[in-house]
């Protein structure tokens, strides 16, 4: 079975992050980037099926340069090959046409995608992805299992999971749930070393063109200040909360 995962390179949630260019361009300066983190639970997966199958796994990233040492973690972690894309990801229909180049040139069973990246959270990728590349999907993954050509998942739907049968080749969206956060791994020097040693693929573009553009970013508004009020106040807290914060 061949394995492809698609890996987002994008900002630490503890990162301070800034725009330039009149707030239309991000500003990387200063900023901490790592595995989007639902990348990282189908990565973990995919080592699974390597280990317990005899899986190939290969990662991708659709990407510049710069993102190169996100896929060296992931190469550490145990992925065989890596591909990086060589064009700046504009929005999720390109990025989707991109990797579906990857899917179909490789012949890839089974493609684990993040259910959305932490940046964007466009959520678009995947789902488009299956589309172009004539692959069954399931979204929102928690759980995968697969027996020959045949692909069992459990996603997770509004009040309760959904158990589905599939035939490969198969995209899925994976989310928490995937794997336990206990499984996840860390390079260790091994790892690290035998990276440096391991394929990384550079392909060009389809220079498939953008279909949105980006006009402004905004941060959200700074929280108000906060009022505090004496365990012995509660009459004024009551009084507040109806006729100030109108909540009851």
């Amino acid at each position: 079975m061949k394995i492809l995962v698609c890996i987002s390179h994008v900002p630490d949630t503890t990162s301070k992050i800034n725009f330039a260019e009149g707030d239309t361009k991000f500003d990387t300066n200063g900023v901490q980037f790592v595995i989007n983190p639902n990348d990282e639970f189908g990565l973990t997966r995919a080592m699974w099926f390597k280990e317990k199958q005899g899986a190939s796994v290969d990662v991708v990233n659709v990407g510049g340069p710069e993102t190169e040492s996100t896929l060296r973690k992931a190469l550490a972690i145990g992925a065989d090959g890596a591909i990086r894309v060589n064009t700046q990801p504009m929005d999720g229909l390109q990025v989707a046409k991109e990797l579906a180049k990857v899917v179909q040139d490789g012949a890839y069973d089974l493609v684990i995608a993040g259910r959305e990246s932490i940046d964007y959270n466009g959520g678009m990728v995947p789902g488009m992805l299956a589309n172009l590349s004539g692959s069954n999907f399931i979204n929102n993954c928690i759980g995968l299992e697969i027996e020959g050509n045949q692909a069992t998942a459990i996603r997770e739907i509004d009040g309760g999971k959904e158990t589905l049968s599939t035939q490969l080749p198969l995209v899925i969206g994976g989310q928490k749930g995937l794997v336990e956060e206990s499984d996840l791994r860390i390079p260790n020097m091994r790892g690290i070393m035998m990276a440096r040693k391991k394929p990384l693929n550079v392909l060009e573009p389809l220079n498939t063109e953008a279909s949105t553009t980006t006009n402004r970013f905004v941060k959200p508004a700074p929280k108000g200040a906060v009022k505090l009020v004496d365990i012995d106040h509660l009459d004024d807290l009551v009084n507040m909360l109806h006729t100030e914060a109108k909540v009851i």
